[in-house]
This record gives structure tokens, sequence and C-alpha cells, in this order.
């Protein structure tokens, strides 16, 4: 089964910074296969049985932590797990509003408790505007200074270790899936 490891912080402002050959060698040493990347944003893709092995994200972590020197933020989805959220439509009230920005942002798990929603950032100007399983729907609107609010603002408060991708950048990672695997 393919399946998509998002990491947190990757390539990002400068921070983390790693070549894809090299995120890719990592993941191989630690047992994956057919292993690719997809942007230079933290998306590896790899096959592995249905459910990950923990012993396999053990092996993925400890690479990552001698590869960048540091604990590395990892998320994982299925790629069915990725269609089934897109098959969903999830922002498909929002899509054709361009001055809005629509995020997904990966948990490693469902915060608990789980948060009344809608959940806002004023400051930000971003909120989660849905959840399926342990996937936060997010919309981005513009602040006054024309930037756009960050996504995991309004995430990091509820203990769980995330990362975030536009929507664009969610299906696309799909599709890529489909034609790699």
């Amino acid at each position: 089964m393919t399946h998509v490891a998002f990491l947190r912080a990757l390539n990002v402002g400068g921070r983390a910074v790693v070549k894809m050959a090299d995120l890719k060698g990592a993941f191989e040493r630690a047992g994956c296969r057919n292993v690719r990347t997809f942007i230079a944003s933290g998306n590896v893709l790899f096959d592995a049985p249905p459910k990950l092995p923990a012993a396999l994200k053990e092996r993925i972590r400890k690479g990552l932590v001698k590869l960048f020197g540091s604990e590395p933020g990892v998320c994982y989805r299925t790629v069915d797990e990725l269609d089934a959220l897109i098959e969903s439509d999830p922002f498909r009230k929002l899509a054709g509003d361009k001055t809005l920005k629509l995020y997904v942002c990966f948990a490693d798990r469902e915060p608990s408790p789980r948060p009344n929603l809608p959940l806002v950032d004023v400051k930000e100007l971003v909120e989660i505007t849905g959840m399926r399983a342990a996937d936060l729907l997010i919309v981005s609107r513009r602040k006054p200074n024309g930037m756009y609010g960050f996504p995991n603002a309004c995430v990091e408060a509820l203990g769980v270790v995330s990362t975030s991708r536009n929507w664009n950048t969610v299906t696309r990672v799909v599709q890529f899936a489909r034609k790699s695997g």
C-alpha cells in the first residue's frame, strides 16, 4: 500500500534544509520500498504494509533524526485515506472564493479532547472549520498586512504534532502517487 509521510517544517523559510535525494535515502535505509518525493516541502511517498509497523516508523524516525540533527515531526496517511478526504470535498462551499487559502493540517493523532469547531485564531485570521479523523480543515484569510495567516496557528494549542499542506498540494500528492506508483 502507498503511504505518504508529511514532514513538518522541511525546507520552509530556510529551516531544516535537506536535499530530496538525502530524504529519499533515509526512508530507503529504514526499509521503505518504492520511495519517491513530491516537491521539496517534505512529502515522501513509499510502499509498506497497510498498517505501518511501529518498528518501521521508529527506523524512519531515527534516520530522520540523523539527517536533520533534531526530532522530526512526521504525520502518515495512506493514499487511500487522502483519496477519501478529497472525495468528501470538504471545501466545496469555499473553493470558488479566491480571497481564501484552504489547508489540511495533518495531525499525528486526533486531538483530545476534540475541539469545538469552528476554532478561530483572530490574530492570524485562520480557523479550523472541520475535522475528519486527525485531519483538520483550515481556512486562512488575508490579514491587514496583505499576508495570509499561518495555518498551524490554531492547531498548536491542541497538543498534537502537525503539519499543513494547501489543498492544491494535497490533491497533487494523490495525483502524483497514482502516476508514479
